[in-house]
């Protein structure tokens, strides 16, 4: 197990992570999280969650208003440490079912709605101020959007490949092929017209994880964040 190093103690740490789905966004951000000493969010998983709570309320996907007045109204928690995970929506527990294939099928339509995202982006920035500025922060529009004055800013990508592959074993196997096409490609082909996660933006860095392995991709992006606070690489 390696030991927690501490970059810039007393000084703002926020670390902002974007990327295609199956690249690992979720896994290694917590990783570096805890490697870090540093807190953790997953935006992708709040807006699985206004999915979840639109779905489970009846409330029509493509009644753009619907949603945003549902995304201003939710009431929302989730952990903030890279141990664990929870989610709970009007204090109910989704963390589980927010993971399901039909949020997955879903979540588009609510990340593509302007109004929406422009609440949860809100809600994210509270977040980031909440922990005291010292946390990594993973989705799509974090580097640009969210914490655009990020002390490191990344994106962390993968070949189509790869990333079909390690979202197939996050799965346990259990979508076909074509099923892992529209969980992975067809979304961010949809997100993508909202949000430019795929290109790096003026002092991004980008991490390649396609020939790495989880404990190379961890440290070649703690490396890049070093690189970025003027720390060194990491021995």
């Amino acid at each position: 197990m390696t030991a927690s190093v501490q970059l810039r103690q007393g000084k703002p740490l926020v670390i902002a992570i974007d990327g295609p789905s199956g690249s690992g966004k979720s896994s290694v951000s917590k990783a570096v999280a805890k490697r870090l000493g540093l807190a953790f969010l997953d935006t992708g998983a709040m807006y699985r969650a206004l999915t979840w709570h639109c779905l489970n309320g009846r409330i029509d996907l493509h009644d753009a208003a619907a949603v945003e007045a549902a995304a201003r109204t939710i009431s929302l928690e989730q952990n903030l440490t890279p141990e664990g995970e929870f989610v709970k929506v009007n204090g109910i527990t989704v963390t589980e079912p927010i993971r399901d294939p039909e949020i997955s099928k879903n979540v588009s339509a609510v990340a593509t709605n302007l109004g929406a995202r422009k609440e949860l982006v809100r809600r994210q920035q509270a977040v980031i101020a909440q922990c005291g500025h010292r946390i990594v922060v993973e989705g799509r529009d974090i580097t640009t959007v969210v914490a655009p004055q990020a002390q490191a800013r990344l994106i962390l990508t993968a070949s189509e490949e790869a990333r079909m592959r390690r979202r197939g074993l996050q799965l346990g196997g259990t979508q076909s092929a074509e099923q892992l096409v529209q969980q992975v490609l067809a979304r961010d082909a949809k997100d993508s017209t909202v949000v430019d996660f795929q290109r790096a933006a003026d002092g991004v860095y980008t991490v390649d994880s396609s020939d790495l392995d989880f404990e190379e991709t961890v440290t070649a992006v703690i490396n890049v964040v070093r690189s970025a606070v003027n720390e060194g690489p990491a021995a």
